[in-house]
């Protein structure tokens, strides 16, 4: 019975950790992301600005061969669906590095930089375990996918349709 229990707890565990959430804690929404004109930025207003539109949001870094594989996907993606928002958050270590990654790679969107990488403040706030990870956000600015990766562009184009 005590096994029976203890596999409960963990299946409940694990299931509500990968839940599909709908809005970013506070702790997100507050944390503060560098602007490539070297200026911070409340992630909360970063979604403000993109009021009214669907966005997608990537989460990337220049050193990671995931997120340079998806490239060619988000550029289909963005010709696709060219009223989107696109906002681009970096986990990269240093700026010299981001801004060579959003040079390199022709990235148009807004940019951002956590200050912190990956396993700082902002990652830890949005659950972040896997690099490239995608969120969508409907023109509210609800969350309508909270997890997607490099591997989940069908999800991410029908989630897209269906905001259309």
């Amino acid at each position: 019975m005590k096994k029976i229990l203890a596999l409960f707890v963990a299946f409940a565990t694990f299931s509500c950790s990968n839940a599909q959430k709908t809005e970013f804690t506070k702790e997100a929404l507050s944390e503060t992301l560098l602007t490539p004109e070297g200026t911070q930025v409340a992630f909360q207003d970063i979604i403000k600005k993109a009021e009214g539109k669907t966005v997608v949001i990537e989460i990337w870094a220049s050193w990671c061969g995931d997120c340079v594989k998806a490239m060619p996907k988000i550029k289909e993606l963005q010709a696709k669906n060219p009223d989107v928002a696109y906002v681009f958050i970096s986990m990269d270590k240093t700026a010299d590095k981001w801004i060579a990654g959003i040079e390199k790679h022709e990235l148009k969107g807004d940019h951002y930089m956590a200050n912190d990488q990956m396993k700082g403040v902002f990652g830890k706030a949005i659950d972040l375990d896997w690099i490239p990870r995608y969120i969508i956000l409907d023109k509210t600015g609800k969350i309508v996918l909270y997890r997607a990766i490099e591997t989940d562009f069908d999800k991410i184009n029908a989630t897209l349709a269906k905001l259309k």
